[in-house]
């Protein structure tokens, strides 16, 4: 069980880390940032509910589970996807990868008041802190990863908005782990993300008509490898490990998206990244080794 854990990490990692690279580069052929969200959720949905369908033979009918798919679609998919979408016209998928490491942070704080098992002790606080801090670094810093056009502000207040949805949907996710089955939650996760999307992207951008050959392989590399695999991966992984536990994650995706960054984009890595972002990790390290100890205890 142990070795399916990490492969499943590994897995996670690897598509949400690469993402931001897709994000990014697909930016430049054409794909605007609503739309880009909406056809990756669509692909996403096709790809699941063709398994369900044709590998399991039925899809969800549930009410209860379509609830539960409503409440992470919004929370763990369309608000989160679209503000670190957003976030990527602002800074480098290093930079927005660093945020996604505040997951962890997040969900301890929502955990302490809402998961009696998962309390804030004195080493989660201390975690907290220097994540904070890494935060506060990138911020009075101003390195954004890109050459021009930067705005690591506005990409921060975007990165961190979404940290909070994602935080709320881990908790809520926990809370009913005993009850879903992670491709069904994974796929109504979709579904209903693609039901919000469309409109919105049909009235807020309009449909683009100048996507290229590549732009619809990077949409069909973030549908499949940048949102089926880390999301179903991630869903399994919650069955089996405690949630604060399962946020190991959060400590490979900045690694991933920062070296995939820099080979794939000619990103920088600037000092305000490297010192806030390894302020960020340790503490995200410091939050995880204080929750194996009270295991342990």
């Amino acid at each position: 069980m142990r070795t399916r854990i990490w492969l499943a990490f590994g897995l996670a990692s690897f598509g949400w880390g690469t993402a931001g690279v897709g994000v990014r580069a697909a930016f430049d052929e054409g794909v605007p940032p609503l739309a880009m969200v909406a056809l990756r959720a669509i692909i996403a949905t096709i790809a699941i509910f063709a398994f369900l369908q044709f590998g399991r033979g039925q899809v969800p009918r549930g009410r209860e589970e379509w609830r539960m798919g409503l409440v992470m679609s919004l929370f763990n998919l369309t608000l989160p996807f679209i503000l670190f979408t957003l976030g990527y016209q602002y800074a480098s998928a290093g930079f927005m990868g660093l945020l996604a490491a505040l997951i962890p942070i997040a969900t301890a704080g929502f955990a302490h008041f809402l998961l009696p098992d998962d309390p804030l002790y004195s080493g989660k606080v201390v975690g907290l802190v220097v994540a904070l801090a890494g935060v506060a670094f990138l911020s009075l810093t101003g390195d954004s990863g890109l050459d021009e056009g930067g705005r690591p502000l506005v990409a921060l207040a975007l990165g961190v908005a979404a940290v909070i949805c994602i935080g709320i949907a881990n908790i809520y996710a926990k809370k009913r782990s005993v009850s879903y089955d992670p491709v069904e939650v994974t796929g109504m996760q979709f579904a209903l993300g693609a039901a919000m999307l469309i409109p919105l992207t049909a009235g807020a951008e309009g449909w683009p008509s100048d996507i290229t050959g590549l732009g619809w392989l990077l949409l069909l590399y973030l549908g499949l490898v940048g949102s089926v695999l880390p999301f179903l991966t991630y869903y399994w992984v919650l069955k089996h490990v405690t949630v604060t536990r399962a946020q190991i994650i959060a400590y490979l995706v900045p690694l991933v998206a920062l070296t995939s960054g820099i080979i794939v984009l000619d990103e920088k890595l600037e000092i305000g990244i490297a010192v806030g972002g390894g302020l960020i990790l340790l503490g995200v390290i410091i939050t995880g080794a204080a929750e194996r100890r009270f295991v342990r205890a």
